[in-house]
């Protein structure tokens, strides 16, 4: 039965390949259902991928072709977290490299213009630590970050130099 919920990302003609990227690229993530438009539309012509069903991270989404009208923008963003600096950079350089771009503390676009944050589950523990300076260290750390760098975030925790 399909998910009561299902959000709804609007793209120019790459609904397809972007889930697709996604799908090979965050983990349990797919490709579901393909749509093709019954007729002409403004923005394509009857056969084009109208709309693309799949899964990001297990949460249901359609792609929408629905032309250049609408932009993404970083109100809206999917929020990763990962489990060590390893699955972190996959991740974050993946995207980056696929056309994207970098953006600060844990952020970026893919080359649809998607907002992602890359963000370490040891981060979220930093920046909640019950120790309110040992938080603060953290979170101004995660301040001069562009791709969450888990050792420094973990040292200013700590409290030790940076370096």
């Amino acid at each position: 039965m399909p998910s009561k919920n299902t959000i709804c990302l609007w793209y120019d003609r790459d609904a397809l390949e972007a889930a697709n990227f996604y799908a090979k690229t965050i983990p349990d993530s797919a490709v579901g259902a393909v749509m093709r438009a019954p007729g002409d539309y403004p923005d394509g012509k009857e056969g084009d991928v109208l709309t693309v069903e799949f899964t990001v991270a297990g949460i249901p989404c359609v792609g929408l072709n629905g032309g250049p009208h609408f932009k993404h923008s970083e109100a809206f963003s999917f929020q990763i977290a990962t489990d060590d600096q390893a699955e972190t950079d996959r991740l974050w350089d993946a995207i980056v490299s696929n056309g994207g771009q970098e953006s600060e503390c844990g952020w970026c676009k893919d080359r649809w213009g998607l907002s992602w944050q890359i963000t370490p589950r040891a981060l979220l523990a930093a920046v909640t630590d019950p120790d309110r300076a040992a938080a603060k260290r953290a979170f101004d750390a995660m301040m001069t970050m562009r791709k969450i760098d888990i050792a420094t975030i973990e040292a200013a925790r700590r409290g030790a130099a940076p370096g």
